[in-house]
């Protein structure tokens, strides 16, 4: 039956399905509608579907050209109705994978995709999970819930493969590798990155047999530049982990070097640019006011929770999350020791909060650091506000409900916080502007110095 799916991916008959519209599903639901094929995108987010479907954007760096050719191509359809998936050929799940309150996968999305692709599987389909997970993920929970669905004639198929019978429902199983195919592909997407795009990122894939993979292969090698097979879904899985706890160390151990060199009076920045220039050997990593986005500050977590099951303690990796965490408090900290040389406490001082988006000129708020940065400032007293040209309003996230909107960044406004603390330095920030009409500015990214802003009211953090 193998053979009969890849047929329809090279002659492109077949129809993909993506689960989750978001910065991960949409880009790549836009890729495979852009290069011919029909494309499903599902979303349980009602409310993006007429957006999309009007052509329009609702992720600032995805551009609306981009999604109104895809629509009017005719071969893009966004909808919240899960029971057209016996209509698709291929499913890539593009769902969150977040930490609940104890720092411990929650992984209810992946769950419930599973549970509702398992309601509607059909023989023939090929299924790849996307999402930032541990080791085991694929072959443990999503596995058994599609080995375990009865093969039965759904009355919403509207598309079957060729010579699919439905006749053996009463008893037969799916078998993977032989009635449906299962796959991990990490994604790797970079929100608003120039240089590398959803296309232009190789893509690592693991199968759970040899036609898993060689179907998962061949799906991928349709939109993305160069696919790298690897032995298991689980290799897959650790591959993304060991990116992203990679960057997760390194990030610790600048930002560690960040307060060592502080207390020395030396300039964090000074060094890594300098350690930069040697060919070999060494890759820049700078400091921040803690981890942002949807991979870095969770991926860790996922490898020391399933850690625990072997009787292994990720010490290394713990003492890394545990700085970077730190990171915000330690922002706040120095905001305090700012503002003392004025004469002003953080209780009862205005503060405005630049940046709310975890990196620069995004609107993407997963896990933003200035998130944390707003709460502590409260909890000392402060009253915070925040600018950001990506974000005019502050979303609900899983962890804060916060109803703030960003502010004007006029001579006036400025003039009027205690402190101005930089958190993410967007492009469209005019720094000379800000540090000339404030107070006191904090800088927690070295920006306002890389734009050559000299002042005595001028702070690193």
């Amino acid at each position: 039956m193998h053979n009969q799916l890849l047929k329809k991916i090279e002659n492109k008959s077949a129809i993909i399905g993506i689960i989750g519209l978001g910065y991960v599903g949409l880009p790549l639901a836009l890729e495979y509608a852009l290069k011919g094929f029909n494309t499903i995108g599902f979303d349980i987010d009602a409310s993006k579907i007429p957006i999309l479907n009007s052509g329009k954007s609702y992720i600032k760096h995805i551009k609306t050209e981009k999604i109104s050719k895809a629509i009017s191509s005719r071969k893009f359809f966004p909808t919240a109705d899960f029971s057209r998936l016996p209509e698709v050929d291929a499913i890539i799940i593009c769902v969150p994978t977040p930490l609940n309150e104890h720092r411990e996968p929650d992984m209810t999305y992946i769950e419930n995709s599973g549970k509702i692709i398992a309601q509607y599987l059909r023989a023939g389909q090929f299924v790849s999970l996307e999402s930032s997970t541990y080791p085991g993920t694929t072959e443990e929970i999503l596995l058994p819930m599609f080995e375990n669905a009865p093969i039965t004639q759904n009355s919403n198929i509207k598309i079957l493969p060729e010579g699919w019978q439905a006749k053996n429902s009463k008893v037969k199983k799916f078998v993977v590798g032989k009635d449906f195919y299962l796959a991990f592909s990490p994604e790797r997407e970079d929100p608003n990155n120039p240089k590398y795009s959803t296309a232009t990122i190789p893509k690592v894939v693991g199968g759970v047999t040899d036609n898993c993979l060689k179907v998962a292969l061949s799906i991928y090698n349709q939109v993305i530049v160069k696919t790298v097979p690897v032995s298991s879904p689980r290799a897959a899985e650790a591959t993304k982990l060991l990116e992203n706890i990679y960057r997760s160390i390194n990030i610790a151990l600048v930002n560690e070097l960040k307060m060592v060199f502080e207390r020395m009076d030396i300039d964090v920045w000074e060094v890594v640019d300098a350690a930069a220039t040697k060919p070999f050997g060494f890759q820049a990593f700078y400091p921040g006011p803690g981890l942002g986005g949807h991979c870095i500050p969770i991926d860790p977590f996922y490898l020391t929770w399933k850690a625990r099951e072997f009787e292994i303690s990720t010490k290394f990796i713990e003492l890394a999350g545990e700085i970077n965490t730190f990171m915000p408090y330690y922002v706040i900290e120095k905001a305090g020791e700012v503002l003392n040389k004025f004469k002003k406490s953080l209780n009862g001082s205005k503060v405005l909060i630049l940046g709310a988006s975890y990196k620069k000129d995004i609107d993407d708020m997963r896990e933003s650091p200035s998130l944390k940065l707003i709460e502590i400032l409260r909890e000392k007293g402060a009253k915070v506000d925040y600018n950001d040209p990506y974000v005019p309003k502050l979303p609900k996230t899983r962890k804060y409900q916060y109803d703030m909107e960003s502010v004007e960044l006029s001579k006036k406004n400025l003039a009027k916080y205690d402190l101005v603390l930089l958190s993410t330095d967007h492009s469209d920030y005019k720094y000379k502007f800000i540090a000339s009409s404030s107070k006191v500015v904090l800088d927690t990214r070295n920006a306002f110095e890389r734009a050559g802003v000299k002042s005595e009211r001028l702070f690193k953090a």
